[in-house]
């Protein structure tokens, strides 16, 4: 049996290198692992888990240390990988002109999906009515997280430490540093170029160990989903069956018109069925970590490699995406506000629905992108159609037990609302490359 060296180049090929073979060529268990589609390997991981979780019960949290080890080993890149990938794509720019006409275009566009989410999240919860006849009175009440005023919000994005800021994994102070960098390596010309010569090596260092790290992803896929099925259940979802069937129906809806129809088909002219494969590895991520941070190297992996979006719209959409674009969460936090309202008896007018559309917006804007975030965010969109402090505590201790499920299910529409978006950006910028979208995915 031939020893194969490990030689540097795309990691699942050379971990094939490393396998031996049989007299009669015939590959081991190891290569045929790997020639398999790596969202078959993940999606087939989702289904086992819940299949284990589920005849496991309690016992399968013995196992979560998995799941959390892949989390750190994907949280472990998103710092670096956001900043040498943003340094480099502005320098590659050429021009610092093009970042305005790039960040209003993503703004506005992000704006424009939460709101359509909000809408969708309050029609279906004005038509089915999810908290009427439901009984509060046994619900322990939950701690009530105060959401982050926007002002704060606004003035954490400049930095009083840039250190500070990549240590704690601030991603907007992280993005307002990264620009100013790559803004004024561009002005400095060829003084500056061994330092963006320095940041696009980097990017590929870091392209390259996150795409090692996802071959860790089914492992860590099964033992998160194995834990949230053993120890919460999807059963628990049978006590507010309308309200998770009210969430369901709008995740869907949201991803398929809008981000499917109205953006890809009408406003690209690009086929949906093409985007959802493409991001289809980034989705059934998120759905397992339940964090659109922890997910970020993989969907930015994923917009360059399968989507065809330039490095410079990936590197700069995507963060910021995972920051402030929350269309899963915006849509839950619409539904749960109305069901809250419902439950109390509290008649909602037009306008009731036009402040809970706003308030969502801006407290999507300040959800943190980590697993049940938005779980203490309602207070500030709830308080606004007259819910006590009291009843808001109430509502959230009754959710709190389903809440995973459901959480895993809105960062699948955030991760793919940022790709949509990122699409979008990329080719109005003439940042996309046709080529790649359409092309067969190499696993």
């Amino acid at each position: 049996m031939p020893l194969l060296l490990l030689s540097i180049g795309n990691f699942p090929e050379t971990i094939q290198q490393v396998y031996s073979f049989t007299d009669n060529g015939g590959k081991c268990m190891i290569g045929t692992w790997f020639e398999i589609a790596l969202w078959k390997r993940i999606l087939a991981a989702l289904v086992l888990g819940v299949i284990v979780g589920t005849i496991w019960g309690p016992g399968s949290e013995s196992i979560v240390w998995i799941g959390n080890l892949f989390i750190r080993l994907i949280r472990m890149v998103v710092v670096p990988l956001v900043f040498v990938t943003l340094v480099a794509g502005v320098v590659s720019m050429g021009d610092p002109a093009k970042l305005g006409s790039l960040g209003v275009k993503t703004l506005a566009i992000y704006l424009l999906t939460t709101l359509v989410a909000i809408c969708i999240g309050l029609f279906l919860a004005a038509i089915l009515q999810p908290g009427v006849g439901v009984d509060l009175s046994n619900a322990v009440p939950g701690e009530v997280q105060e959401a982050i005023p926007l002002g704060e919000r606004l003035m954490s994005i400049v930095p009083a430490n840039p250190i500070a800021a990549l240590a704690e994994g601030n991603i907007l102070a992280i993005i307002f540093f990264a620009l100013l960098m790559g803004v004024s390596l561009l002005t400095i010309g060829d003084k500056g170029k061994p330092v963006a010569d320095l940041m696009e090596a980097s990017t590929e260092v870091m392209l390259r160990i996150t795409h090692w790290v996802m071959e860790v992803a089914p492992f860590g896929v099964f033992a998160l989903i194995a834990w949230v099925s053993g120890t919460q259940g999807v059963a628990a979802l049978l006590d507010v069956i309308t309200l998770a069937i009210a969430v369901l129906i709008g995740c869907i809806v949201h991803m398929v018109v809008m981000h499917g129809l109205i953006i890809m088909k009408l406003m690209l002219k690009l086929s949906p069925v093409m985007f959802f494969r493409g991001a289809r590895d980034a989705m059934l991520v998120a759905f397992s970590t339940s964090s659109s941070s922890a997910t970020l190297p993989v969907t930015m992996s994923v917009a360059e490699e399968n989507l065809g979006i330039k490095p410079i719209v990936a590197s700069t959409v995507l963060p910021l995406g995972a920051t402030i674009n929350m269309d899963g969460t915006a849509l839950y936090v619409g539904i749960v506000s109305v069901f809250a309202a419902q439950a109390f008896g509290i008649d909602l007018s037009l306008a009731d629905y036009a402040l809970i559309a706003g308030s969502t917006t801006l407290v999507s804007i300040g959800t943190a992108a980590v697993p049940g975030a938005s779980l203490f965010l309602m207070a500030a969109v709830m308080e606004t159609i007259g819910i006590s402090p009291e009843q808001i505590a109430v509502v959230i201790g009754f959710i709190l037990p389903f809440d995973r499920p459901l959480d895993m299910l809105r960062t699948s529409v955030n991760i793919g609302g940022d790709l949509s978006v990122a699409t979008a950006v990329a080719n109005w910028e003439g940042e996309f490359d046709a080529e790649i979208f359409y092309r067969p995915l190499k696993y």
